[in-house]
């Protein structure tokens, strides 16, 4: 094998590793944000049911808090690296399938959802004196609507991904 072909071969290897590197925070910051959610509704939610309001109150605030600090660094590394696979190995926005479309809308729209419960009902609640159920409710809403988005994003995936 002649230099230039090891050298070839060399990038190949090096450009597979990064772009392996980046598919990698990207699907961790995904698990991150929509595992977060789903533990916060299916696991945190009923268990605080247990306790007296006082207690729930204080454990839901403290849970968010550092649930969205997550999603704070999550969120951006997702759309970003995502971005990134986007422009550099798909060739920008004209030339994916509409599955990469897909993602990257739904991916928006989550984002959306974050920023709303995070600057809405999340800063409503940390403000407040007493904060009202409907508040927390309003954010498991929104918690349960980015947890869905996600799912339908993990599916969109797997439908795209070729196994032949």
């Amino acid at each position: 094998m002649n230099s230039h072909m090891m050298g070839a071969a060399g990038a190949s290897a090096g450009s597979a590793t990064l772009w392996g590197l980046v598919l990698t925070v990207h699907l961790l910051g995904m698990a991150t944000w929509i595992g977060g959610g789903a533990y916060a509704l299916f696991v945190l939610n009923p268990s605080l049911r247990l306790l007296d309001n006082t207690q729930r109150v204080s454990i839901q605030l403290q849970t968010l808090k550092r649930y969205f600090l997550l999603v704070w660094h999550a969120m951006p590394l997702v759309l970003i690296s995502g971005w990134l696979m986007l422009f550099f190995r798909e060739g920008g926005f004209a030339n994916p399938d509409w599955h990469l479309h897909a993602m990257q809308g739904l991916g928006l729209l989550m984002a959306a959802v974050f920023l709303y419960a995070f600057f809405g009902p999340f800063r409503k609640a940390r403000r407040a004196i007493r904060p009202q159920p409907a508040l927390f409710d309003r954010l498991r809403g929104l918690v349960t609507l980015s947890v869905f988005l996600g799912i339908l994003v993990v599916i969109d995936a797997a439908l795209d991904h070729n196994f032949g």
